[in-house]
């Protein structure tokens, strides 16, 4: 997928870029097409949450609704672009300045290399270069066979939000494991501000203390209940980690997965 245009951005949006001296602020991880999962239920639902992301100061999101697990077949790679267009459609009449792309939540499952060549399941923004690969909340599975035949198809894997799950705690040497085999760790904007309880903001922060965090992202679902963080994501990261570590998590990484380059 060719990137279109940028649009004129709001004054949230170009004090962002300006602060970081970027073209693009972006979100790599947020369920704003309606109908599709538990994200917004209707137009209007996603619409509202696509001016809560203008207001968080992104420029460009990726959608991404759940694939796979109790989704399977249901939110195909045809049917997140479908639904994309129509959002951007949408948008674009009401004049609310934000990019989407399409990608996908997808769950772990033996299936994903064949299900990516086959065009089933969407990589973010569509570029064939990574996936956003979430694990089952309840039990423990090893991605790492699945991590692996996704390295030998040229798929790189960022996988969701470890630090909500609480089976990872006392399993420190497998996410070692994993990051040695390529993996980039995602981090939820609201579990640094405490949004998903005391742990997993403690488990947050002990990762990037150590280092191990890839990128930041909103994993957004309303405007209500679970609203994109990322400008106070930043700014607490900024106090803590430094302007620079921050803008690398929350602003360059994202922005170079968006662009099918190297994250750092």
């Amino acid at each position: 997928m060719r990137m279109r245009p940028q649009p004129a951005w709001s004054p949230d949006q170009q004090r962002r870029l300006d602060e970081f001296g970027v073209t693009r602020s972006v979100d790599i991880h947020c369920h704003c097409l309606p109908g599709m999962d538990d994200g917004p239920r209707t137009v209007d639902e996603a619409v509202a949450l696509c001016q809560a992301l203008v207001n968080d100061g992104v420029t460009s999101v990726v959608a991404t609704p759940h694939q796979l697990g109790r989704y399977d077949r249901t939110n195909s790679a045809e049917r997140v672009r479908a639904a994309v267009e129509e959002l951007t459609a949408e948008l674009k009449d009401r004049e609310i300045p934000l990019e989407i792309f399409p990608g996908g939540d997808v769950r772990i499952d033996e299936r994903l290399p064949e299900l990516i060549q086959s065009d089933e399941v969407c990589t973010l923004a569509d570029k064939g270069r990574y996936i956003l690969l979430e694990l089952p909340h309840e039990i423990f599975v090893d991605p790492l066979p699945i991590i692996n035949r996704l390295a030998n198809v040229g798929v790189q894997t960022i996988l969701t939000h470890p630090e909500r799950h609480p089976y990872l705690r006392s399993r420190g040497q497998s996410l070692r494991d994993w990051l040695k085999h390529g993996v980039l760790f995602q981090i939820t904007a609201g579990s640094l501000l405490g949004d998903f309880g005391a742990q997993a903001r403690e488990d947050a922060l002990r990762m990037i203390d150590a280092e191990m965090v890839g990128m930041v992202a909103s994993d957004a679902h309303n405007e209500w209940r679970r609203p994109p963080r990322m400008g106070p994501a930043i700014q607490l990261l900024a106090s803590l980690i430094g302007l620079d570590a921050a803008r690398r998590l929350a602003v360059e990484n994202p922005l170079r997965v968006l662009e099918s380059r190297s994250a750092n």
